[in-house]
């Protein structure tokens, strides 16, 4: 199965402090250390306070620009931080795409917290998606396997919960389809993070510190999101995240009261979770925390009593 995609140009502190001399002089003495070289990007601290975020690869350029678009606008209506840049990188002759530098922010992927433990902040991301949720400008980029309606990836998806290497796979199968056929979205657009799983999610001390990688921001069917309450939480946890974003004070937003409370919506969020883990499981074999999210989410989707 694939695992994490090979780099296309060579990240380190060197080239980082060669494009800081250049576009942003007044950084380039700062300390520089690599702290993550992740699926997408590379991420350098860049002294104590901001942290410099590099595509290293070229299908990941364009998700660096769609941070750059919408969240200098989405962070001040937030409930949770988001990394909104503070400064903005250019392509060179020596390194081809836009970068972005943001400001540290203090933590952990939530991916190496137990899940018991995430649980304990459950009710504040349901309240981030019923703040991010809101009717999205006419420019927000499009995403084709985000947000978008179900029926437009199932062939997809069915194939990839046919692959014999992913876990319990014929039951993933099944609640997709059981899933999968209520009704589709009929609301506004609304702006959708688009892939907001526990490596997504920053934690320290068990707290909920930071929502990272709005690369795949899109507008359409909040459901997309809503299936890390399969993917993060245990039962108790999602309990929790269910009522928060169910029961969220949507004044001003554009959206009725009891927006976040209709069963399809829950429904079609428990299909994407269903979809999800077998994309997980799918790159699970270099990635440790990719194989322990496919792994749980496998299981809460297919063991836990609750309903949704």
């Amino acid at each position: 199965m694939a695992g994490t995609p090979a780099a296309e140009v060579h990240i380190d502190e060197d080239l980082v402090r060669r494009l800081l001399a250049d576009q942003h002089p007044e950084l380039a003495e700062r300390p520089l250390r690599v702290v993550a070289n992740g699926w997408d990007n590379v991420m350098v601290r860049l002294g104590s306070t901001l942290l410099a975020r590099l595509p290293r690869r070229e299908a990941a350029a364009r998700l660096v620009e769609h941070e750059q678009l919408v969240l200098p606008r989405l962070a001040p209506l937030l409930p949770v931080p988001v990394p909104e840049p503070v400064r903005v990188g250019r392509p060179t002759a020596y390194y081809p795409w836009a970068w972005s530098i943001v400001r540290w922010i203090e933590g952990r992927p939530a991916a190496h917290d137990p899940a018991l433990a995430r649980d304990a902040w459950a009710a504040r991301l349901g309240k981030f998606f019923a703040a991010l949720h809101r009717p999205a400008d006419p420019d927000a980029p499009a995403n084709p396997v985000r947000g978008v309606p179900l029926a437009e990836r199932a062939e997809a998806i069915r194939a990839r919960l046919a692959d014999p290497a992913v876990p319990r796979r014929e039951e993933l199968a099944a609640v997709f389809e059981r899933h999968a056929h209520v009704p589709a979205y009929s609301g506004p657009p609304v702006w959708v993070h688009g892939d907001p799983h526990p490596l997504n999610l920053l934690t320290h001390r068990h707290r909920l510190t930071a929502v990272l990688d709005f690369g795949d921001v899109t507008a359409g069917d909040p459901a997309t999101d809503l299936a890390t309450a399969w993917l993060t939480f245990t039962a108790r946890g999602r309990a929790a995240f269910v009522v928060a974003y169910a029961t969220a004070d949507r004044t001003g937003s554009g959206l009725p009261d009891g927006y976040g409370g209709d069963d399809a919506l829950w429904s079609r969020a428990r299909a994407w979770a269903a979809s999800l883990a077998g994309v997980f499981a799918a790159h699970a074999d270099d990635d440790p925390c990719m194989a322990a999210i496919a792994e749980h989410s496998t299981a809460e989707l297919l063991d836990a009593a609750d309903v949704r």
